[in-house]
């Protein structure tokens, strides 16, 4: 069943929280929702849950007008950050409540309450009652609820913040291939890129209310369309340094120069801002086209075996994310180097114009 929504605004307060949203969303495709806090995530989910109505436009299922469908007669399950379970209820009771409430047959309940909770490692604590499990185990609780009821739209509001890494690593590959099988929409909600990336499947890019940029996740992130999904999608945010091309040269802040390479060979004279990723710089040269910056260190932020290394080289700011742990000392003087064919390219109304190079 599709999911389309069309010139779908949400107001509240007089103020926009969802400004003019067409899209559409395939059966059976694994869709990630990213953007920061505030962005409109959980906005967008509630009207596709029929949770909310839209101020204006239309919400379609399959075709079907449900604009103002309650979600109580929707075949819609939906996750959120803060499990919810039912205190009363024994882990099994909660994940069968669904079934029983669509009246299947109890050796059918029994067969896909285990088999959820296998999927979700929970099979030992289904006697037990939500409170003598860990925060953890109360949402893989709530998450098997959502995920055993044949729903044609399951939604998750970051439900995976909660759990262990391995188990995050784990439930991510299970879930697409879980929703692939059972022909369901998919949609889930986060505020990190890496996430986003992890999961794959489609990306819907949020900002503002808006969905400004959509698409299989791979090809959405290779290929920001603008300043603000580059910066959205990448974690630390991408480097942005303006620039001009001029007399087959690209200038940055007046005094580095550096030849137009084949990658940006096709660029005409004038301004522009260029793009570098935090993982495209390195400490040491690995192309013929890198160039040398020396620069001063304002930062050496060490996260478990990475390192968050912010620079400056006079009124250029740009962070470097390395692996593995580099201790550098406050206004250390090192050299960087860019690959200039991994530089995004865009104009002054900050759209797209190049794409970094793949090697």
């Amino acid at each position: 069943m599709s999911l389309e929504l069309k010139n779908v605004t949400r107001l509240s307060n007089n103020e926009v929280w969802l400004d003019n949203i067409d899209l559409r969303i395939e059966p059976g495709s694994f869709n990630v929702l990213l953007g920061r806090t505030l962005a409109g995530k959980t906005s967008l989910m509630r009207l596709m849950a029929g949770l909310d109505k839209p101020s204006s436009g239309t919400v379609l299922f399959n075709g079907q007008d449900v604009t103002g469908v309650p979600v109580r007669v929707r075949n819609v399950s939906m996750v959120y950050q803060q499990f919810i379970n039912y205190p009363n209820m024994t882990v099994y009771e909660n994940i069968a409540s669904p079934l029983r409430l669509e009246k299947h047959p109890k050796h059918i309940i029994k067969e896909r309450v285990q088999e959820i909770a296998e999927m979700l490692h929970i099979e030992s604590f289904l006697n037990r009652l939500p409170l003598e499990l860990s925060g953890g185990q109360q949402q893989r609780t709530a998450m098997a609820r959502a995920l055993v009821k044949n729903a044609d739209l399951i939604l998750f509001d970051e439900p995976l913040v909660n759990l262990d890494y391995k188990l995050r690593e784990e439930l991510r590959q299970e879930m697409r291939e879980l929703f692939a099988e059972r022909n369901t929409i998919a949609v889930y909600a986060t505020t990190e890129p890496n996430e986003a990336l992890a999961l794959g499947g489609n990306i819907l890019l949020m900002h503002e209310g808006q969905v400004i940029q959509s698409g299989p996740t791979a090809e959405v992130y290779h290929h920001p369309a603008s300043v603000t999904s580059a910066e959205l999608f990448g974690e630390p945010p991408i480097n942005l340094i303006r620039g001009s091309v001029g007399e087959g040269n690209v200038s940055f802040d007046e005094h580095i120069h550096f030849p137009l390479n084949t990658n940006l060979g096709e660029l005409e004279d004038g301004q522009y801002q260029f793009g570098i990723r935090p993982n495209h710089l390195s400490l040491v040269p690995h192309n013929d086209d890198d160039l040398e910056l020396s620069v001063d260190v304002e930062l050496a932020e060490i996260s478990g075996s990475e390192t968050f290394l912010h620079v400056r080289n006079r009124d250029i700011n740009m962070v470097l994310h390395l692996p593995g742990v580099h201790d550098y000392a406050v206004d250390a003087k090192i050299s960087i180097y860019v690959p200039t064919h991994k530089l995004y390219v865009f104009d002054q109304s900050e759209q797209l114009i190049q794409s970094a190079r793949r090697l």
